[in-house]
């Protein structure tokens, strides 16, 4: 597992973008309650790394999809409760986040992409009952992986090998699908789009690890001391086409 040290963020992201990937999959943990006072994954991406982007990227696929009213009322908010096991324990601060996010990369030239949800989708949401988170993260890994697709035709079409970015959690970016969760992970189908050309890059915020089975679990985790160089920024490249950069200490 290689791992470097770089003095400053953008220096790391510079890094992962010597790749040259034609598909940039970005996932972040997702803030929680009570860390508002320390920088988001998203704030930071949005204010460092995208000015770096500007003329590299041409789209952005973002992990939010909203209720547009046309499948039934009752319905869409049925769909937006079972959410609540997912989101309940987020930072409110999230959404309106991934939102700002979407501005940015619109005044920097790349093209931000939500996802919109079939009423098909709503149905089986609904329908799943307690299996409904994971028929959510299975409507979420299909529908990223096919506006990144839309936009690579585009691209290719305009005869331009500007990269698409997307932008969400750091479960459906995976390079390689971890066991049972194939259906939630669009890094593998993106990777064969692009012939290899698909990167992973997950973003860390150091405060933001807890002592807990699920952060335990990345293969990285164990390699990575949080109180061993704070001020510097960790490249971690825990195989081919996959990166773990972990912020300083704020």
């Amino acid at each position: 597992m290689e791992c470097q040290l770089f003095d400053s963020p953008e220096a790391a992201f510079q890094a992962v973008l010597a790749e040259k990937p034609l598909v940039l999959g970005i996932g972040e943990s997702h803030a929680q309650k009570g860390t508002e006072s320390v920088g988001s994954a998203t704030k930071r991406f949005s204010e460092k790394f995208l000015p770096l982007l500007a003329s590299k990227a041409s789209d952005i696929v973002l992990e939010i999809w909203v209720a547009e009213g046309k499948c039934g009322k009752e319905k869409e908010q049925k769909a937006a409760e079972q959410q609540k096991p997912v989101t309940q324990n987020q930072a409110k601060t999230n959404k309106n986040e991934y939102v700002a996010l979407g501005d940015t990369a619109n005044a920097a030239g790349i093209k931000p992409h939500i996802l919109r949800a079939t009423c098909a989708d709503y149905d089986a949401i609904v329908k799943a009952g307690p299996d409904s988170v994971i028929v959510m993260l299975e409507m979420i890994a299909r529908l990223m992986d096919e506006k990144v697709k839309a936009a690579l035709a585009k691209n290719s079409k305009a005869g331009t090998e500007k990269m698409v970015l997307t932008y969400g959690g750091a479960i459906h970016n995976d390079i390689e699908a971890r066991k049972g969760r194939e259906k939630w992970t669009f890094g593998p189908d993106l990777s064969t789009t692009t012939n290899g050309r698909y990167i992973e890059l997950d973003l860390v915020v150091p405060e933001h690890i807890q002592d807990n089975d699920a952060w335990k679990a990345l293969a990285w985790y164990a390699h990575f001391d949080k109180d061993k160089n704070p001020t510097k920024t960790t490249l971690i490249r825990p195989q081919k086409g996959s990166f773990v950069l972990i912020f300083p200490k704020s």
